[in-house]
């Protein structure tokens, strides 16, 4: 059973770029049809977490919005991170499904009981993940993972009654 969902940022809940203003502020552009699934998720009963190797604001800001409670940035050793939430939240490895997209998130990849990678992913990280996913970063891959999920956790039925 998959009870935690671990988020890498850019390249995964974005496309990947990051703009900056002239007054120096970072932009990201977040899809909301997967901040739907991330909360649908959530309201199943399962956690979610943000890991991501660098700090940002706007990434506090949307975990807030979404009901991530578990939001990990400035992470240099994602899996070492992975590693001390799993004990916190009493489970293992099998327990756990990621979404990454760099040779940053290899090892936590190799690691996870399910790994997806969206369709622009790194060719390396493709390679050894379990899913490969058919939408880009940032457009669509996060939700495209969770209704996999969902479907193969038997939920389909519980997550459809809230809108059908």
């Amino acid at each position: 059973m998959i009870k935690l969902l671990v988020l890498d940022v850019d390249g995964c809940l974005t496309d990947g770029k990051i703009v900056y203003t002239d007054e120096g502020d970072e932009i990201k552009a977040f899809n909301v049809k997967d901040g739907f699934a991330i909360v649908n998720w959530l309201r199943l009963g399962r956690d979610v977490a943000i890991i991501t190797g660098r700090k940002s604001k706007i990434v506090e800001r949307r975990a807030k919005e979404l009901g991530i409670v578990h939001l990990y940035q400035g992470v240099r050793d994602k899996l070492a991170k992975l590693e001390e939430l799993c004990e916190k939240l009493h489970i293992g490895m099998e327990n756990v499904a990621m979404i990454g997209d760099d040779l940053n998130d290899y090892r936590i990849l190799v690691r996870c009981a399910i790994s997806f990678v969206p369709d622009d992913a790194h060719f390396r990280v493709q390679e050894i993940a379990d899913v490969v996913l058919s939408q880009k970063g940032g457009e669509g891959a996060v939700r495209e993972m969770i209704e996999l999920l969902i479907r193969q956790e038997g939920l389909e039925e519980e997550y459809l009654a809230r809108w059908i």
